[in-house]
């Protein structure tokens, strides 16, 4: 299958600390930990058992165990205080903080407040669950923390017993704090809208992406790592969106993480149980167009609170924690940690498998053949992936990682990636996808190579259609050689990487990988999309739409792909002088600039009697930017009537729009499109960001 890609740049100017007696764990690099619990017929947890008692198999083959240590852990409550005396006292000596030398014979709780996702009935319907478990049904085996996430992660308090201390911390909360980032999880085109999608990567804004709740769980669950006994977040939010913008494969790294770490996920849903009034609440946009009769606007904002869900249950099940959904008692998630987390062996050994090749290794565990007839129930976890050090890689090594990486179920995302993907129409059942994909220029690792800094970028692009069979495969190795003074200006801005094929309407999923070969950091996006096939429906026919705010000539690319020239003019955002339009994959732009529109619109009406290649339509276009239901800027219409000359049936649009004394914040963008002989109308919507002018982007919105 042919394809081509571009290049280009922007111009948008520890190992665990183990306790002091038994066990001994070693401190080589393929030390595993694996907690088990074992309980009898009876369900009651066996607490004598040895090293001895146990066998362990790692990919079918007996392991040497070099520790097994038993956490002995207490599930009747302490006494209750009495909030109003005890939580706001003063201190006349600091608080008790456990470390991993002190945590043994503890069951560790990590309370993690996602407020960007609850609403302030939300954040305080779980703050006072979170108190009410900390004053009535704490243990004395229990330790516990508070995690914050609003526009960071921060660790409020490191795990302490002291429930004055954890109560007067989490009452000293400012409700409503990072509330208005509730509002930015769907980021989604328009239920009804199959234009493109997109997502914000880590140098313009860590803003409003999902991406980024969960990036913050991965990076609780890695901070935890340094304590060996198993630990269980308890995660309280109100709901992660599951859009199309989502990145899955951070989902399935988030898990892979917390596993490893040892990790558990318990979600609780901080809305409680909800009932949805049809159209939604008055904190939501009314339905507009056809949604409005059709029943599609009330069946997106079920489909958002199912995929919110969703995304929650998939934690907690693949780690081994659990989800509270729709329960207006929170209580009952946090207690469930100790229900669980009962008294357990912790079993550490040094792989057999010294290769540090990245693939999942399956664990067993076994009683010893003499304990049999004992009957004993074992849960663990059942495997793990091991570890990778690309600096030892071979060159056959490295093209077998990165093919490993585009089919594992352990994605990589050391490497921030964004990916778009678009659609055009070439034929009746032939359509021009553009994939577009951007990475911090931060992220890339220079090397000296003469009188320049070089470095290398690989990529894969892999699409699957609706029954996973390949549909295309795109392979590229890209050098990067640039001077010095380029390479720091690099390290400020974005690099932007683009690839098209040719696909069938139809469903399919794709997934890149893309490496940078200094450090050998690998990132992973998966996500789903869709073409559809514009032969069928009388509704106007749209592309995806394009938004940019960059016009520059293929001949200024910092690196590129040889291009077949008939594969170049497939592409509709090349124009006949070379220059193209270059996706704004995030879709964050700033105040003062020229935001360029660009769609096409296939089989307008023309005017009747017009010869083939005079051919006449008349399609109105205009932009809308809307905060909420308050429409915000609107431009004066354009009206294009010039079908293309070279391809049948096609209308191009393109215009610009001026961000002129626009206040920074979210915006939804709505496209009109009007085919004034045929009677039809379209309306393409999706969310932008517009930031001030001449803010940097690296910033998050402060709470």
């Amino acid at each position: 299958m042919k394809f081509l890609v571009f290049f280009t740049i922007i111009s948008v100017v520890a190992q665990p600390v183990v306790p002091q007696e038994r066990p001994t764990f070693s401190t080589s690099a393929n030390l595993v930990i694996v907690d088990v619990t074992v309980r009898g017929r009876d369900g009651v947890s066996v607490e004598d058992l040895t090293k001895d008692d146990f066998e362990l198999y790692e990919g079918g083959k007996l392991q040497r165990l070099q520790g097994c240590d038993l956490q002995r852990l207490q599930t009747k409550p302490l006494p209750p205080l009495n909030l109003p005396s005890r939580s706001l006292m003063r201190r006349d000596h600091p608080p008790i903080v456990a470390t991993a030398d002190n945590a043994r014979d503890h069951r560790l709780m990590i309370l993690f407040f996602d407020f960007s996702s609850m609403q302030p009935t939300e954040q305080i319907r779980a703050t006072e669950s979170a108190v009410k478990f900390l004053s009535t049904q704490m243990t004395s085996s229990d330790l516990v923390s508070i995690m914050v996430f609003g526009s960071a992660l921060q660790t409020i308090q490191e795990f302490t017993a002291d429930r004055d201390l954890l109560i007067s911390t989490i009452q000293r909360f400012h409700i409503g704090d990072s509330s208005e980032l509730a509002s930015l999880a769907e980021t989604g085109p328009d239920p009804e809208d199959e234009s493109g999608l997109f997502v914000a990567d880590e140098t313009e804004f860590n803003i409003f992406n999902t991406d980024r709740k969960l990036a913050a769980l991965e990076d609780a669950a890695r901070k935890l790592s340094t304590y060996p006994q198993r630990k269980a977040l308890v995660y309280l939010s109100g709901g992660v969106e599951k859009t199309g913008v989502d990145n899955q494969s951070q989902l399935r790294a988030t898990i892979n993480t917390a596993i490893r770490s040892n990790v558990a996920f318990y979600t609780i849903d901080a809305r409680g149980l909800m009932a949805s009034a049809p159209g939604g609440d008055a904190t939501q946009t009314g339905a507009v167009g056809s949604k409005l009769y059709s029943g599609a606007g009330q069946r997106a904002l079920s489909d958002s609170f199912h995929n919110q869900q969703e995304t929650l249950y998939s934690l907690a099940a693949d780690t081994g924690g659990k989800a509270l959904l729709d329960s207006n008692d929170l209580t009952l998630g946090i207690t469930q940690v100790q229900k669980d987390i009962a008294s357990y062996y912790i079993l550490s050994y040094a792989s057999s498998n010294q290769a540090e090749d990245g693939r999942y290794r399956h664990i067993q565990v076994k009683v010893a053949p003499r304990l049999a007839t004992m009957q004993l129930k074992l849960n663990y976890r059942p495997g793990y992936f091991a570890p990778t050090i690309f600096a030892k890689m071979t060159s056959s090594d490295k093209e077998a990682r990165l093919q490993q990486a585009l089919e594992s179920e352990n994605p990589s995302t050391d490497l921030p990636i964004a990916v778009e993907v678009d659609y055009f129409r070439l034929a009746k059942n032939r359509y021009f996808v553009p994939v577009s994909v951007k990475i911090p220029g931060s992220a890339l690792s220079f090397r000296s190579k003469g009188s320049k800094v070089a470095t290398e970028l690989d990529f894969v692009s892999e699409v699957r259609d609706a029954r996973h069979r390949v549909a295309s495969v795109v392979r590229d190795t890209i050098p990067v050689k640039v001077n010095e003074a380029v390479a720091s200006q690099v390290g400020r801005k974005q690099i932007q990487y683009d690839a098209g094929l040719t696909l069938s309407p139809g469903k399919y999923k794709l997934r890149v990988v893309a490496r940078e070969n200094g450090d050998g950091k690998i990132g992973t996006f998966e996500t789903p999309f869709s073409i559809p096939d514009l032969s069928m429906g009388g509704s106007l026919r749209l592309s995806s739409v394009i938004l940019s705010n960059q016009h520059e000539p293929l001949k200024q690319q910092i690196a590129a792909v040889k291009n077949d020239k008939k594969v170049l003019a497939k592409d509709p955002l090349i124009d006949s002088s070379g220059d193209k339009i270059v996706p704004s994959v995030t879709r964050v732009f700033r105040s003062g600039q020229n935001l360029l529109v660009y769609f096409e619109v296939y089989d307008p009406m023309v005017q009747e009697n017009q010869s083939q290649n005079h051919r006449v339509a008349s399609v109105a276009a205009n932009l809308a930017l809307f905060t909420g239901n308050q429409k915000v800027l609107e431009t004066p219409q354009v009206r294009v009537d010039r079908l293309d000359t070279k391809r049948d049936s096609v209308l191009p649009v393109k215009f610009t729009a001026q961000f002129n004394d626009l206040k920074p914040g979210q915006y939804t963008c709505q496209i009109n499109v009007i085919d004034e002989l045929g009677r039809k109308f379209a309306f393409s919507r999706t969310p932008l960001f517009v930031m001030a002018a001449g803010d940097p982007g690296t910033r998050t919105p402060a709470p």
